[in-house]
């Protein structure tokens, strides 16, 4: 397996019986996407599953959003899981059973306002793990989006005292009135409970599950 992501801290893989080849370089550069997909073909021999994983976030409203934001937003949260599909494909295929599984987020399926380059992305990655499902299906490849609310990570932390000047709160305000407010339970994820169910996709029960969102959002898009 090759599992990518931005923040080592925010992951936390629980798979005791998956052998994971990983990696913390930024990976949004083009190179870097099939430099992590070569390492682990040369080191293993082989790909089982490509998991990733990787974000950042930028919070301004939309006429104040800075280009090169939005153009970054787009390369790691959107080109990344495209490359990496791309360079792995054919690893996964000669496999018979691959996985691929983005880490993606609720905002793949809502929006919340001053993240125009985030949840553009997201609903994007979205409709790639759609149609890598439809075109992996008859290789035995599967395509999930796991789609959390939000998640303890630096992240999420990073991002309040954004919030704080777009919605004019002060930060302790922040978590209750802005992050959590759509969410029907009042907390944050922690990173293993994601790391769990991306674990299970990657499993024997897994096998069900593809082209669609795997939604662990707390009741947030049940409204």
């Amino acid at each position: 397996m090759v599992s990518v992501w931005r923040s080592l801290s925010a992951w936390r893989p629980t798979a005791g019986r998956c052998t994971a080849s990983t990696s913390a370089t930024p990976i949004s550069p083009r190179e870097g996407n099939r430099l992590v997909v070569d390492a682990a073909l040369e080191r293993f021999g082989r790909l089982d599953a490509v998991v990733a994983n990787a974000g950042f976030q930028h919070v301004a409203a939309v006429e104040d959003f800075p280009e090169e934001q939005w153009d970054k937003l787009v390369a790691l949260l959107l080109t990344s899981p495209f490359l990496l599909a791309k360079y792995a494909w054919q690893a996964l295929r000669e496999h018979g059973d691959g996985r691929f599984v983005v880490v993606a987020s609720a905002h793949s399926l809502t929006a919340s306002p001053f993240k125009a380059g985030y949840v553009s992305a997201k609903h994007g990655v979205l409709g790639l793990v759609r149609t890598l499902a439809l075109e992996g299906a008859e290789h035995g490849i599967t395509a999930s989006a796991v789609c959390p609310c939000y998640v303890r990570t630096p992240l999420v932390e990073a991002q309040i005292a954004d919030q704080a000047r777009a919605h004019g709160l002060p930060e302790e305000r922040v978590l209750e009135d802005v992050i959590l407010e759509r969410q029907a339970v009042k907390r944050l994820l922690e990173p293993a409970e994601v790391a769990d169910v991306v674990a299970f996709l990657l499993g024997p029960s897994g096998r069900g599950f593809t082209g669609a969102p795997i939604v662990m959002d707390l009741g947030w898009t049940a409204r």
